[in-house]
């Protein structure tokens, strides 16, 4: 008779976390005060090691859902055929670009491609740079846009210890509560112009600015459309370049438009893109204006090792195959909608639900200590963030004072997985202490 040969016994989440902080050291951090340890993922699902079904609503890496087969199966085709850089010809980065660009404003002509947002982010400033003659970057109070040096330096939402960088100024948030809305976009203006001033001061001159269309880490603040037009013609009228960084609102998760910024009426000067791009696969790239790119093209050469590579290409195809083929914006619409909707009936019954908003399936909730004054409750969400996660549902917090919940799933959620997240968060505010 054959004894089986024993197996070693599977490592705890406490083993993996020191050896994450013996290998990994100080400065990466885990979600939730009980770490969360997926190894599987399916659509809206992650597994956790016993096989327990997590419902993520909070990741737009997977924007077409987590290990989406017809992303994989174009993904394994294209590496078991070839895999190798843009400085040898290959129709796969030419197709991707010509397929991309058309989706985009017809006056941009050129796509560039990375492997990562931050890297797209750091050659659309170089590009303004070079385009500009200026240095000069304005970001929102608590953007976040990359982790190069000149991003994180424009990046307050990474710590207090970030230095915001010389040349950069920050400006309000658009108002995420506004009493007038036909008055979000001249405020948001005057703050641009307001930093334009700033620099000009030190005798520097703006080259850009820059946003997330969705201000998804200033707390989210999608509306009304067409508030940020003003700004984009306040920087203009200086020299400057409008960026819009599509990291998380791009691809169809606002569900009226492909783009965060089509919301607005505007043509961006640069479109950054990322994370949804590739479906988790590291692809990110930007658009440009031909005439913005001309004088960084004629001054500096670009060459991203694997930035545009076959392998990329082939699954940024197979990500868009899926949003059109499977109807995913529109999905996104619809289901937002619905959900914005539940949580709002909710809020009925839950005072520290302060506000909802959002576009698509991009969507905040504040939590608050009192409503009349909005105070933020950033004790309570994250209470309620972990609260969730033990219910088996996986969201974020967001915003200056953490206090928003961030809620951002992948484009295939359903209205059945809606309902489940919000019997979820019905059942964790009521399990309160009364306040």
């Amino acid at each position: 008779m054959n004894t089986p040969t024993p197996t070693a016994s599977r490592p705890t989440d406490a083993d993996l976390l020191a050896r994450r902080a013996r290998l990994l050291g100080p400065a990466y951090r885990t979600f939730y005060d009980t770490p969360f340890h997926p190894v599987r993922g399916d659509g809206v699902w992650l597994y956790d090691a016993d096989n327990r079904p997590f419902l993520d609503a909070y990741n737009n890496v997977a924007s077409v859902g987590h290990c989406h087969p017809q992303v994989v199966q174009a993904l394994t085709r294209q590496a078991a055929t070839l895999n190798t850089h843009t400085r040898y010809l290959h129709a796969g980065v030419l197709d991707y670009a010509e397929r991309l660009l058309a989706r985009l404003p017809r006056e941009l002509g050129h796509a560039m491609f990375t492997c990562t947002g931050s890297e797209a982010n750091d050659l659309a400033l170089r590009i303004a740079r070079a385009h500009t003659g200026a240095s000069g970057l304005i970001v929102t109070r608590f953007a976040y846009h990359g982790v190069t040096a000149p991003l994180a330096e424009a990046s307050p939402s990474l710590g207090k210890s970030i230095q915001i960088g010389a040349s950069v100024r920050t400006v309000p948030a658009p108002d995420l509560h506004p009493q007038e809305p036909a008055r979000v976009g001249r405020q948001f203006a005057d703050g641009v112009r307001a930093a334009i001033a700033d620099l000009q001061a030190h005798g520097l001159r703006p080259a850009a600015l820059l946003v997330d269309t969705v201000f998804s880490s200033d707390g989210i603040c999608t509306d009304p459309a067409g508030f940020l037009q003003e700004a984009v013609q306040a920087i203009r009228a200086e020299g400057g370049v409008f960026i819009a960084d599509e990291v998380q609102p791009g691809f169809g998760r606002t569900g009226d438009a492909l783009w965060g910024f089509a919301r607005h009426g505007v043509v961006p000067d640069i479109v950054t893109l990322g994370k949804p791009m590739g479906n988790g696969h590291p692809v990110a790239g930007l658009a440009v204006r031909p005439e913005v790119m001309a004088a960084f093209g004629r001054e500096c050469r670009y060459f991203n090792t694997f930035g545009g590579n076959p392998v990329s290409m082939a699954v940024a195809h197979a990500v868009l195959d899926v949003i059109e083929g499977e109807g995913l914006q529109a999905n996104a619409q619809a289901v937002g909608q619905y959900l914005r909707h539940q949580l709002r009936q909710l809020a009925q019954r839950h005072a520290v639900i302060g506000d909802v908003r959002g576009a698509g399936l991009f969507i905040g909730v504040d939590l608050v200590a009192d409503r009349a004054q909005r105070t933020p409750d950033p004790a309570l969400t994250a209470r309620v963030v972990n609260g969730l996660r033990q219910r088996q549902v996986l969201l974020s917090a967001t915003g200056e004072h953490a206090s928003a919940l961030k809620i951002r799933p992948p484009l295939v959620f359903s209205r059945g997985h809606a309902d489940q997240l919000v019997d979820a968060l019905d059942a964790v505010l009521s399990e309160l202490p009364p306040g």
